[in-house]
């Protein structure tokens, strides 16, 4: 870290690890002159598990409980990854059924994970009331994962080649209720806070980035978006089935706090949108792949045959990874979450690298907080989004 020699009064401050305002245990060293932010330093690393030397030593069923533990707030998101990869890889089909399925599960993933970030960012910059509302919504989401995975946060719901189970009865009805009723909160959350003055002038002109900034940083998601950068991969890699939905790519031209803020806000909307359509227009038929391939079976088996490969599914099948390389990205509400993956004709991965948004998008955090004020750091980092779990991995 670079501290300017000519001045003797500079003070340094130590925010973090324990700082309410770090969302998890991030650490900046921050060198001040008087309010005035000279230089800031992120000090990474307190969260660190070796999520990626822990994959290579498990089948991707096995793996499939520990990446919730990535973006704890996204944790659909880190499952479709985990087995995009292998379907990618082993060329497997995921039914009609499953794929909708899935959609459902992001957007809902995806609209608790705004939320999550709305209430703690404005609790930062002074406004505690939508920290409680929030809660209110995110809970009925909760009770919707509930109810189809059997767990609230760490759901272990995606599987290769399909989902872990069929929706229960009445689940797409109460979703459709969800839908209705979320879609007031966000109309009472534009109202509260998007014209509020007090608001926009902490947030207003706070933290700007341009277009091609952007790009150069590497930036993904609403980071990326509120740039004026159309690119969201759920419409350029058209993966899962978003391409069957009527939806816009959400985006703002301004770059600041507030257009990130508006970015995520018109989200969740454009979210709701997806997942209505979805929930009216599920097909039947299966919800896993192995599930087709056991009604296609024949009734003599050879030895080397699927039945006695994948004994069932419950347990975890074992799954050769082919002797290949492959890079999948999905749109997890931070940015793109990837992984690089390559496979060597054995059941565990040779090397499992993963690409956090988070810890990409926080790179330009010194670049944005140097000469601004003290407190425009909680504004800014909070802007970002991020979660230490996959910073650290």
């Amino acid at each position: 870290m670079t501290v300017p020699t000519t001045r003797k009064d500079l003070m340094i401050v130590n925010m973090g690890p324990q700082h309410p305002s770090m969302h998890g245990v991030l650490r900046l060293i921050v060198t001040l002159d008087g309010e005035d932010v000279i230089d800031c330093e992120p000090i990474l690393g307190y969260l660190h598990r070796g999520m990626e030397k822990i994959a290579e030593n498990r089948t991707i069923i096995q793996y499939l409980p520990y990446v919730t533990r990535w973006d704890y707030l996204a944790t659909m998101f880190t499952e479709a990854i985990t087995v995009n990869g292998p379907e990618q890889l082993g060329n497997i089909q995921v039914p009609k059924r499953a794929s909708y399925i899935r959609v459902i599960m992001l957007e809902l993933s995806r609209i608790a994970s705004h939320l999550l970030w709305l209430g703690p960012f404005m609790a930062d910059i002074g406004a505690q009331t939508p920290f409680f509302y929030i809660f209110r919504e995110r809970e009925f989401i909760y009770d919707l994962f509930e109810s189809a995975t059997g767990m609230r946060m760490m759901h272990n719901y995606f599987r290769i080649g399909g989902v872990a189970a069929d929706l229960p009865y009445g689940w797409i009805d109460k979703c459709l209720d969800f839908c209705d009723y979320f879609l007031t909160g966000v109309t009472e959350y534009q109202k509260l806070i998007t014209r509020n003055p007090i608001f926009l002038e902490r947030v207003e002109g706070v933290g700007f980035i341009g277009g091609e900034e952007a790009i150069n940083w590497g930036l993904s998601g609403p980071m990326l978006r509120a740039s004026g950068i159309q690119w969201d991969l759920r419409k350029v890699d058209h993966y899962e089935c978003y391409d069957e939905f009527d939806w816009e790519v959400q985006w703002q031209k301004e770059g600041d706090s507030l257009a990130r803020y508006l970015v995520r806000i018109c989200e969740m909307t454009e979210s709701i949108k997806i997942i209505q359509q979805a929930l009216e227009g599920i097909p039947g038929g299966p919800y896993e792949n192995l599930e087709v391939r056991r009604f296609d079976r024949t009734k003599d088996s050879e030895w080397n045959d699927f039945d006695y490969r994948f004994i069932s599914k419950k347990p975890s099948p074992t799954f050769e990874l082919s002797k290949q390389e492959l890079y999948v990205r999905v749109e997890a509400p931070k940015g793109e979450l990837g992984i690089f993956l390559i496979g060597d004709r054995s059941v565990f991965p040779w090397r499992w690298k993963i690409r956090p948004p988070g810890f990409i998008n926080l790179q330009i955090l010194p670049q944005l907080v140097k000469r601004m004020k003290l407190a425009d750091i909680m504004t800014i980092l909070g802007s970002i989004d991020i979660i230490m779990g996959e910073v650290d991995r």
